[in-house]
């Protein structure tokens, strides 16, 4: 899948070992060796988790070879291609499955492999599905699945009100909302959607105190409320510094350069810039970008990912002589990012994101104030909920949703004043952003205090369990 989605199944895997639960991560050659270390030292921990590498089938699904990830396509107009690719991972699983031992209790899946919910049949186990979403996203699917044939006719100004539910009155533009014009992908959804509703029960990352009406309301769409169980932020987990430093990949910086910069820093000076592993803004829109940054006078770091690492972005940045214009206070950084790490760290004063919602809720658990620059699918659920539900961050103003494989067309969606602009007000003395900053630190110390001894998400971890132990009669494992 997406590189996101691997770090917090591995962290969910190390809560449940933790309580002496059994893992088996089943994944393929690259995604394993981009989570050696993290993986090494949990095992070496004394956890049990067990690591099995399936090789992805990427010439059955068409696709070039390599191509294990979204983030590895040369574009994401194969995205489709890649998706469909997956379902071949299926007979080589009931394979796998059969010589396990002991027998799996049950498929924790990610939602985006709706086929496990023919393994667990296959085998009479239950799936799991672990979503690492905002409830608010979950409540807004059924809309998006149900009236897709409508939203695809509407024209990109209207505005359509998600969730059709009472009590919900937020408003997207047609344009914000997944287009689907390859019809492969809303047959895909439909397809999630349908596993997802036979599956047994529904782990979130997620915590009860962040948004309890959205949970309540969640249940009630479920036939079993009683097994949707919120147990995050599932990050907090990463104690250890180089856990926290390479969560997800290798960082493609020191960590140690980047902690000392950061001690040069004041407290909550820094902007942190990130905008995902998987979409490719282009060079004019990263130029817009970098100038916003340069002409806030703010110290920043900037993650570019190595797809949007340009020829043209490089030779810009030498003509404008970005980096002795932004010396001492701006740290470039080209490819992966130890976010985690840097989210944690007394310098950091506001995260400008693309609202994935692995980095939303690292930020939240930080106490870090939010700029929300969303790109596609649940990132537009995501900023609603941090700028309209929570009231934690501003929006950099876009209106509309990139497509994969068609990001040139829209070549300038935010200019340098919105990326000024929306620094100003969340890093400034003014009533506004002192308001959000408060806001913030208390969200935060919640998302702490979900996982510690006592907490929501800490007891809702150990129900999980015991659910799991009385399917097994007994015995976990």
């Amino acid at each position: 899948m997406a590189q996101g989605h691997m770090p917090p199944m591995i962290d969910l895997a190390k809560l449940l070992a933790r309580r002496g639960v059994i893992i088996t991560i089943v994944t393929t050659p690259h995604n394993a060796a981009r989570n050696h270390s993290i993986l090494s030292r949990a095992i070496h921990s004394g956890l049990q988790i067990n690591v099995v590498q399936l090789p992805f089938p990427c010439l059955q699904g068409g696709l070039p070879e390599g191509c294990e990830n979204l983030d590895l396509l040369p574009s994401l107009d194969l995205a489709s291609k890649f998706l469909r690719a997956t379902f071949f991972l299926l007979d080589p699983s009931a394979e796998l499955f059969q010589k396990l031992t002991p027998r799996p209790t049950c498929i924790i899946s990610d939602p985006c492999l709706p086929w496990t919910i023919k393994l667990a049949h296959k085998f009479h186990i239950p799936r799991i599905v672990f979503y690492s979403l905002c409830c608010f996203s979950l409540l807004c699917q059924p809309t998006l699945v149900n009236k897709e044939s409508l939203l695809r006719s509407l024209p990109d100004q209207a505005l359509v009100t998600v969730p059709d539910l009472p009590g919900y009155d937020f408003q997207f533009r047609r344009s914000m909302l997944p287009k689907h014009t390859d019809q492969y992908f809303a047959a895909f959804n439909r397809e999630m959607e349908e596993a997802d509703l036979k599956s047994y029960s529904i782990i979130i990352n997620t915590f009860e105190e962040l948004e309890p009406k959205n949970l309540a309301e969640y249940r009630k769409l479920r036939d079993l409320p009683e097994k949707v169980w919120c147990i995050g932020p599932v990050s907090l987990c990463n104690h250890d510094k180089l856990d926290k430093a390479e969560r997800g990949n290798k960082s493609a910086i020191d960590q140690h350069e980047c902690l000392k910069w950061m001690d040069w820093q004041p407290p909550s000076s820094v902007v942190y810039v990130s905008l995902g592993s998987i979409c490719n803004l282009t060079t004019r829109q990263l130029i817009e970008l970098g100038l916003g940054l340069e002409a806030s006078k703010r110290p920043f770091i900037w993650v570019i990912r190595k797809g949007n690492e340009t020829k043209e972005l490089q030779k810009w940045m030498e003509a404008y002589n970005f980096k002795e214009k932004t010396k001492g206070r701006g740290l470039v950084i080209r490819g992966w990012a130890p976010q985690v790490m840097i989210l944690s760290h007394t310098a950091i004063g506001s995260f400008l994101t693309h609202c994935g919602w692995n980095s939303t809720l690292e930020g939240i658990s930080a106490g870090v104030p939010m700029i929300t620059w969303p790109l596609f699918s649940d990132q537009f659920n995501n900023e609603v909920l941090i700028v309209k539900m929570l009231k934690n961050g501003v929006s950099v103003g876009v209106e509309a949703s990139l497509q994969w494989g068609e990001e040139e067309e829209i070549e300038v969606a935010v200019k340098k004043e919105d990326v000024m602009k929306a620094i100003e007000r969340v890093m400034s003395g003014t009533k506004e952003g002192e308001e959000i900053r408060e806001r913030c630190k208390e969200l935060g110390k919640k998302a702490n205090r979900a996982v510690e001894e006592g907490g929501s998400s800490h007891h809702n971890i150990k129900l999980f369990i015991d659910d799991l132990i009385d399917l097994a009669g007994g015995d976990p494992n």
